[in-house]
């Protein structure tokens, strides 16, 4: 009986650590950068072009609209991605777009809220891409779940990053006619 106490107390514990960790830390925050040997104008295009999202946005399926115009401020779409076999939505609203230098967006999903930034510089023949990110977990499991999985998350927006300068620089297609 004695052991159960115990038992039952780091239990108790260990569950009260999980809580107050998502108290403590209820924010991941992150910055990203990759630098693409492509000019600027092309890069955002890339970036932009919803058929190439498959080719750097791991497990992107497609992006349906819900309202407004696509690609202008206040436009919102529910984006699909399949993670871990299931299929998962997030809805995507762009809060500010300056053609080839930045997109600002909210995504908001069951599990947690994101504001993300993506920016774009000209260097010379080259763009330095940069994300910016602050995701919040949506209730204290997931806050305290973020608090944890945290460098996870910034692991998979470098591997998108990096992805996205696979996909820019191996781009042949020519949007000089059909400007994003």
């Amino acid at each position: 009986m004695k052991y159960l106490k115990y038992i039952f107390g780091i239990l108790a514990l260990l569950i009260i650590g999980f809580f107050l960790l998502g108290l403590i830390k209820s924010e991941v925050t992150y910055q990203c950068e990759v630098t693409v040997d492509k000019p600027l104008d092309e890069a955002w295009a890339v970036s932009q072009d919803e058929e190439k999202m498959a080719d750097w946005l791991d497990g992107f399926q497609r992006i349906e609209q819900v309202s407004g115009t696509p690609g202008t401020v206040g436009a919102v779409s529910d984006v699909y991605f399949i993670n871990e076999g299931q299929e998962m939505v997030i809805r995507e609203t762009i809060k500010d777009i300056v053609p080839n230098k930045s997109i600002a967006m909210s995504f908001t999903s069951d599990f947690m809220n994101m504001d993300y930034k993506l920016a774009m510089e000209a260097l010379g023949g080259k763009t330095k891409i940069t994300s910016n990110t602050t995701a919040v977990g949506n209730g204290m499991v997931s806050k305290s779940i973020m608090a944890l999985v945290g460098s996870s998350i910034k692991a998979q927006e470098d591997t998108n990053l990096a992805s996205l300068k696979k996909t820019i620089e191996n781009n042949t297609k020519n949007y000089s006619a059909t400007e994003n």
